[in-house]
């Protein structure tokens, strides 16, 4: 049966987040807030929870789990030929609602789904889901709905959904908002912008003025 944890709550957040780490640590699937919206998460370097997320959400791999970190630092070790330009984004935007995809270090032993040989990776602007990323590591971490359904500003709508297909919910309240994180391509020379979400084309080329609009 599924737990849920009041992350509001002092005591609880504690509680919370340990089960919440020992959840993720034993393959399991555990629901957390985000600056955008709840996100599904697993352990990013376990096929097999990862292949549980994707089950638990009715997605295919042919729409590979994006990964949360808690620091710029991290992304040394999970991506390669990473730009000035992507650095400049990052320092600008992380954390926060910018999802960046790059090409992820070939050495890496994961199955996010089929991602030729690249990764959707961002530092989420939330202090629970940053204690979380903290603690445990890189996760994957999708919106917390059924494909085809509104993704949840709260827990909730998330449990409703998903069930005890998730071991650990922890309750933020309501997120900020359900805009999602804009993803801009940084495996080019020139930065692609692919989904206009929170930040807009505009606000990136603040940074990247030569920014691409995909098609």
């Amino acid at each position: 049966m599924a737990r849920r944890y009041d992350t509001n709550d002092a005591t609880d957040r504690v509680t919370g987040l340990r089960e919440a780490a020992s959840a993720v640590r034993r393959g399991e699937l555990v629901v957390l807030p985000t600056d955008t919206v709840y996100g599904i998460g697993a352990d990013a370097f376990s096929a097999e929870a990862v292949g549980d997320l994707l089950e638990a959400k009715g997605r295919g791999r042919n729409m590979p789990s994006p990964v949360l970190i808690g620091s710029p630092n991290t992304l040394h070790g999970l991506v390669t030929d990473f730009s000035e330009l992507a650095w400049e984004l990052v320092d600008a935007f992380w954390p926060g609602a910018l999802t960046l995809v790059a090409k992820h270090q070939p050495s890496l032993q994961w199955d996010l789904g089929d991602t030729r040989g690249t990764v959707a990776v961002r530092m989420p602007l939330h202090p629970v889901a940053i204690e979380l990323l903290t603690e445990f590591g890189p996760m994957a971490v999708s919106s917390a709905n059924l494909t085809g359904h509104p993704a949840p500003e709260d827990c909730d709508a998330a449990q409703q959904m998903l069930g005890d297909s998730v071991s650990v919910y922890l309750d933020g309240g309501p997120t900020p908002g359900n805009v999602p994180s804009s993803i801009v391509d940084v495996t080019r020379e020139v930065p692609v912008l692919l989904r206009a979400g929170a930040l807009s084309a505009e606000e990136l080329r603040k940074v990247v003025p030569d920014l691409e609009v995909a098609n």
